[in-house]
């Protein structure tokens, strides 16, 4: 479950929202999201903890896609999408040129990511730098000054040459990040967050398996004194509203009607 702060203006309009992957592929592509904003918010700033920061996310982007074939996948997801738009262009309702719109910059994100030759972050797997300080990084503190002198002394440069790296090693993952938040974004979009009530704190829904669920979303107001948990999987999920505390040992469910905004996004 992935929780997502709306940034709204309005304090009265703000909402937190809790999202739940209801497959893997999006699982993945919502840690990456998480990721490569956190690198996004720290490689702008040139302090040397920002610049360990960033360094740590692209270190933990480099650990996802040694584990799966992530070109291959965003681009299934990608051709996915597309066929399923190129349906609707003969349907009156549709708005052509939106609809047009998307279906180009799919073509953009696939040619994209064709043009991309080998491995996407090849260079960085074989960085002795890189791979010294990942493999220091799995132990606590491992990245002290004394274990790492050429990390330290990377450290020490100015943060022009420091940015200048991080970006270079960042774009990397560029057409892929751009790939995974384009489609991010239509899931979300494909459905609108419609009021729901929690009896005793507790929402159960079936999903038809016929549907290509993708992701829950829930939202409920900045100010509320609960915060959602979710399970489940394509077939059905369940979503617990507990009471936050940081002194209490553990959060306790509310045994209250919620009431929040839902969306099961299905594209």
């Amino acid at each position: 479950m992935e929780a997502v702060q709306d940034n709204q203006q309005d304090p009265v309009a703000r909402q937190v929202l809790y999202e739940h992957p209801l497959n893997e592929r999006v699982r993945t592509f919502l840690r990456l999201e998480y990721l490569f904003t956190q690198a996004a918010y720290h490689v702008k700033r040139g302090s040397e903890w920002d610049s360990r920061a960033t360094l740590t996310c692209i270190l933990e982007i480099l650990s996802i896609f040694g584990n799966a074939n992530l070109k291959s996948e965003v681009l299934k997801e990608l051709e996915r999408h597309a066929f399923g738009l190129k349906r609707l262009e003969h349907n009156p309702d549709i708005d052509i040129r939106q609809l047009t719109g998307l279906l180009d910059a799919i073509a953009n994100h696939i040619d994209s990511l064709h043009r991309i030759n080998g491995q996407i972050g090849s260079e960085l797997k074989s960085s002795e730098f890189l791979i010294s300080i990942r493999q220091r990084s799995a132990i606590p503190g491992g990245t002290c000054d004394f274990d790492l002198p050429a990390f330290h002394y990377w450290l020490q440069q100015p943060a022009k040459e420091r940015t200048d790296d991080l970006y270079r090693w960042l774009n990397s993952f560029d057409a892929i990040g751009q790939a995974i938040q384009f489609i991010l974004k239509l899931t979300r979009e494909s459905t609108t967050l419609k009021p729901a009530i929690a009896d005793d704190g507790v929402y159960q829904k079936t999903l038809d398996p016929n549907l290509p669920y993708q992701l829950v979303r829930i939202a409920l107001p900045a100010g509320s004194p609960y915060f959602a948990e979710l399970s489940g999987g394509r077939h059905r999920f369940t979503a617990r509203f507990l009471n936050f505390s940081t002194i209490e040992n553990r959060a306790r469910q509310t045994d209250e009607d919620v009431e929040f905004g839902l969306a099961c996004c299905v594209i």
